[in-house]
C-alpha cells in the first residue's frame, strides 16, 4: 500500500508535540469531550453530597489519566520514526497472518481492515469507542451519586433516623462525611489490631494446649516404657502355662529368733537356707520391736529417718501419742515417713499385694497396695498360704509381682508362753509347715525356678522373770514427767524442759546398783551403734534395761508384792532390747532367679536397712533413697556348716565381742552361760536355761525362787547337786503340765491355733 507522507509546517519540519492542535487527532477529541463549564455550573445548582463529587472527581481524574498515557504513547511513536528511516516496518508475524487469512477462503476478513478503509477512519472509530466507554462510567457513577442532600438525609432517616445534632440544611456527621470516613477507617484499623491480637491469643492458647498435650504425651510415653522396663527387666519366663515377669515373695515371721533353726523344728526353714542364700543372722533395729523394724525393712531406713521409733510414742509437732493398738490414730499416714517398697513399686507401674504388713493400711504417699488385707490375727496359716497362690494364680494382666505376708504367730506365742516354753515350740512347728506348703505349692505350679522367696523376721525374743522386773516410781518422779514411751525401754518427757538433767541425775543415782538398767540422754551420750537420736520424736531420756529385764509402772503391777508372792510376771516373754544382743537376732533366707548364688551359700551378717534395696532389685525396680548399701548379687563368703549354724548360743563360759558388720562399733563384752540340766525319763528334754543381760555374771541378783522352766537365769548353787537338778526336773515337769492346761484351756475359749488377735498381756502381738 502507498506510504502515507509524512505531515509537515511550512519549513519542512514536524509540528511541535505539545500544540494542542496539531500533535495528534485524540488529543483533540480528548479535549472536545471533556465537561464544559456550564456543566459543572448546572451540577452546582444542585445541592451535591460529597459522594457526587467524589464521583465528578473520579471522572476528571480518568480522563487526565487518559489523556497523559495518549500523550506518552505518540511521543514514543514520533521518536521510534525520526530514530528510523522514517517508513513504518510492518511486523513480519502480522503480514504473515495476514497473508494466510487471505489465502484461505473460509475465513472472512478481518472487519478492523476493510478494503478502502483509511487510516484515519479507523482512528475515529476507536475515539467513539472510548468516548463511549467513559460516557457508560460517568453514568454509572453520577448514577450511584445523583441523590442531593435531601435524598441522603432520606436514606438517614430510613435507615434508622437523623443522627443528633443533625438537621435539614446543617452539616452533620453522615456517613459520607470526611469525619466519618476518617472514623471509620481508625474502626477499621483498630478491628484488624484486634482481630490480629486475637489470633496471636489463639494462636498463643493453641501453642499452650499444643505443648501441654506433647507433654502429656511424652509423659504418658515415658511411663508406658518405664512400666514395660520395669516388667520386663528381666525376660519373661513361662511355667509351662503362662508367662510371668520377676516376682518376689516377702514373708516376715514376727518374733522368730535365730536360734530357734538349730531346734530341730523347722525342716523346711533349714533346707530353704541349703538351697539359698542367708548370713547366720540378720541385724534387727534399735528398739527392737515390731512396727519400727518392720517399716525399716519396708523402706531401708533407720526408724529415727522414716519416724516410727517405738510401738509407742509422742509426737511434739503433732502433740499427739502414736499407739499402734490404735488403728484409726496409728493408720493415718502424716506418721509415716519414708517410701514403703509397696508404694516404690506401685509408682513404677508393678502391682503389689499385702497382706497385713504393718503400716501397709496407712495409705502413704497417697497410694495403697494393688490387692491389700487388712490385720486379722486370728486369720489360720493355711489361708495365708491360700492367699498367697490366689495372687500367683491370677492372669498375667492382674497378677502381682511383689506379694508381701505377716506372719504374728510366733511372736504372739512368744510373748504369751516364752521363747523357750513347750508351746511356742508347736508353733514354730506349725509355721514351718505353713512354709513347706507354700515351697509345695510353688514346686507343683513350676515357679521353683521363676519366683524368689525373701523369708525374715524382725527380731528375736528374750524370757523374761519377776527377779528381773524393776518399779519405775521407785527410780523416777513420775510427777515431773508429762509422757512415758516405750516398753520395755522406758522414754521420759518432763514437764519443764529445764528439769532434764536434774531427772537425769537423779535416775543415774537411784540405779548405781543395778548395772541392768541404762541411762541415757538423747542429745547427750545415747550409744550411735543405736541411731536413735536424730528426731524429736524420740524422748529426750531413756532408761534401757538389758535382755530379758522390764521397767513397770505401779498401776500394772506392784513388784515388791508379786516378787513376795512369787508372781508369774507376764509376758513371759519380751523384745526391745539392745539390737546387737544375741537374744535380739532376727533371720533372713533367700532363693530364687535374683539369687544366682550357689546353694547353701554364706554371707556376712547385715542389719535389716539392706533388705529394701534387695527386694527391690529382685523384680527389677529402682529404690529410693535410703540407708541401705547392699544390692544384688549379694557377695558370699563361703558356705555354710553345721559348725557355724550352731553358735548362735555359745556354750558354757564363753565369751562373744558383738558388733555391728557396718559401721564398725566397739561393744560391749556380753557374757551368757548355759546350765545344762538333765532329764528325767518319761520328760521331753528342756531347753537350757540362758543368764542374759549382765555383763559380769557375778554381780546378777539371786532369784527370790527356783528358776521356771524356759527362764534365761542360772542358779548359783552346786551345778552338781542332785537336789538341785531333782528339784528343777519336777519343776520342769510341772510348767509342762501347766501350759498343757493351758493351751486346751486357749483351745476351749477359741484360740486353739495361739492365733489371738490380743497377748495374754492385753497388747497386740509386737
Amino acid at each position: 500500500m502507498p506510504l502515507q507522507p509524512l505531515n509537515t509546517t511550512a519549513g519542512g519540519h514536524n509540528p511541535s508535540l505539545l500544540s494542542p492542535s496539531e500533535y495528534d487527532a485524540d488529543a483533540i477529541s480528548i479535549r472536545s469531550d471533556q465537561d464544559t463549564d456550564s456543566d459543572d455550573d448546572e451540577r452546582q445548582l444542585r445541592a451535591r453530597n460529597s459522594r457526587e463529587l467524589r464521583a465528578h472527581d473520579r471522572l476528571v481524574l480518568m480522563e487526565e489519566e487518559e489523556l497523559d498515557q495518549l500523550v506518552t504513547e505518540t511521543r514514543r511513536k514520533q521518536e521510534r520514526q525520526r530514530r528510523g528511516s522514517g517508513l513504518p516496518i510492518p511486523n513480519p508475524l502480522r503480514l504473515l497472518t495476514r497473508r494466510l487469512s487471505d489465502a484461505s477462503p473460509s475465513r472472512s476478513r478481518s472487519p478492523s481492515v476493510q478494503p478502502g478503509e483509511s487510516v484515519e477512519d479507523l482512528g475515529m472509530e476507536k475515539r467513539r469507542a472510548r468516548r463511549q466507554r467513559r460516557k457508560i462510567k460517568r453514568d454509572r457513577l453520577l448514577d450511584n451519586a445523583q441523590h442531593g442532600e435531601d435524598g441522603e438525609l432520606m436514606y438517614e432517616m430510613e435507615e434508622g433516623g437523623m443522627k443528633d445534632g443533625s438537621s435539614t440544611g446543617e452539616s452533620s456527621d453522615r456517613d459520607d462525611s470526611d469525619e466519618v470516613d476518617r472514623k471509620h477507617l481508625l474502626h477499621i484499623t483498630e478491628s484488624k489490631l484486634k482481630r490480629k491480637h486475637n489470633c496471636r491469643r489463639w494462636l498463643l492458647l493453641y501453642a499452650i494446649i499444643a505443648v501441654a498435650f506433647a507433654i502429656l504425651a511424652l509423659l504418658a510415653w515415658k511411663l508406658s516404657l518405664e512400666r514395660k522396663s520395669s516388667r520386663h527387666s528381666q525376660k519373661l519366663v513361662s511355667n509351662g502355662t503362662t508367662m510371668f515377669a520377676p516376682t518376689t515373695i516377702i514373708i516376715s515371721l514376727d518374733g522368730f529368733r535365730a536360734d530357734f533353726l538349730d531346734r530341730g523344728l523347722t525342716p523346711r526353714l533349714n533346707a530353704l537356707v541349703k538351697e539359698g542364700v542367708s548370713p547366720l543372722y540378720m541385724l534387727p533395729s534399735f528398739p527392737s520391736v515390731t512396727f519400727p523394724n518392720h517399716y525399716t525393712i519396708a523402706t531401708g531406713l533407720y526408724p529415727e529417718s522414716h519416724g516410727i521409733v517405738g510401738n509407742s510414742f509422742w509426737d511434739p509437732a503433732f502433740g499427739e501419742d502414736f499407739s499402734y493398738t490404735e488403728a484409726s490414730l496409728s493408720m493415718d499416714p502424716k506418721w509415716w515417713g519414708g517410701e514403703p517398697f509397696w508404694v516404690t513399686a506401685q509408682k513404677q507401674g508393678l502391682k503389689t499385694a499385702i497382706h497385713m504388713w504393718p503400716g501397709s493400711e496407712a495409705h502413704i504417699l497417697n497410694m495403697d497396695p494393688t490387692y491389700l488385707d487388712k490385720y486379722n490375727g486370728k486369720e489360720m496359716l493355711h489361708r495365708k498360704v491360700g492367699r498367697i497362690f490366689e495372687w500367683l494364680d491370677m492372669p498375667d494382666a492382674d497378677r502381682p509381682q511383689v506379694i508381701a505376708a505377716y506372719v504374728p504367730n510366733v511372736d504372739s506365742d512368744g510373748h504369751r508362753y516364752g521363747p523357750n516354753s513347750t508351746e511356742i515350740r508347736f508353733t514354730i512347728q506349725k509355721v514351718d509347715k505353713m512354709l513347706d506348703s507354700m515351697f509345695k505349692g510353688l514346686e507343683d505350679r513350676n515357679l521353683t525356678e521363676i519366683v524368689n522367696v525373701i523369708v525374715v523376721s524382725d527380731h528375736g525374743m528374750a524370757t523374761t522373770d519377776i527377779s528381773r522386773v524393776v518399779q519405775l516410781e521407785d527410780i523416777v518422779d513420775l510427777n515431773r514427767i508429762a509422757h512415758t514411751e516405750g516398753w520395755p525401754l522406758i522414754g521420759l518427757r518432763p514437764k519443764n524442759d529445764d528439769d532434764l538433767l536434774d531427772i537425769h541425775q537423779s535416775i543415774v543415782e537411784k540405779t548405781k546398783g543395778n548395772p541392768n538398767l541404762e541411762v541415757y540422754l538423747r542429745d547427750v551420750d545415747m550409744p550411735e551403734r543405736y541411731r536413735f537420736s536424730r528426731n524429736e520424736r524420740i524422748a529426750p531420756l531413756w532408761i534401757v534395761p538389758k535382755a530379758g529385764w522390764a521397767v513397770v509402772k505401779m498401776d500394772e503391777m506392784n513388784v515388791k508384792e508379786s516378787q513376795a508372792k512369787s508372781d508369774v510376771y507376764r509376758p513371759r516373754g519380751l523384745h526391745g532390747y539392745d539390737h546387737l544382743h544375741p537374744l535380739m537376732r532376727a533371720i533372713f533366707i533367700a532363693r530364687g532367679p535374683a539369687f544366682p548364688h550357689q546353694p547353701n551359700s554364706k554371707v556376712e551378717v547385715f542389719q535389716n536397712i539392706e533388705v529394701y534395696n534387695m527386694l527391690c532389685d529382685s523384680v527389677g525396680i529402682t529404690p529410693t533413697l535410703n540407708n541401705g548399701t547392699l544390692r544384688l548379687p549379694l557377695k558370699p563368703i563361703g558356705l555354710h556348716d553345721d559348725a557355724s549354724t550352731s553358735k548362735l548360743d555359745p556354750p558354757s563360759d564363753a565369751v562373744e565381742t558383738h558388733s555391728m558388720p557396718s559401721p564398725p562399733t566397739s561393744e560391749p563384752t556380753i557374757a551368757i552361760l548355759v546350765n545344762p540340766i538333765s532329764t528325767t525319763s518319761g520328760l521331753e528334754a528342756p531347753t537350757p536355761t540362758i543368764t542374759v543381760g549382765v555383763d559380769q555374771p557375778e554381780a546378777q541378783p539371786q532369784p527370790t525362787q527356783p528358776p521356771s522352766k524356759g527362764d534365761d537365769s542360772s542358779s548359783d548353787g552346786d551345778e552338781s547337786s542332785a537336789v538341785d537338778k531333782v528339784e528343777s526336773s519336777v519343776k520342769d515337769f510341772w510348767d509342762w503340765f501347766t501350759g498343757k492346761v493351758n493351751k486346751w484351756w486357749d483351745k476351749v475359749t477359741g484360740h486353739s491355733d495361739g492365733e489371738s488377735e490380743v497377748d495374754e498381756d492385753g497388747a497386740s502381738p509386737e
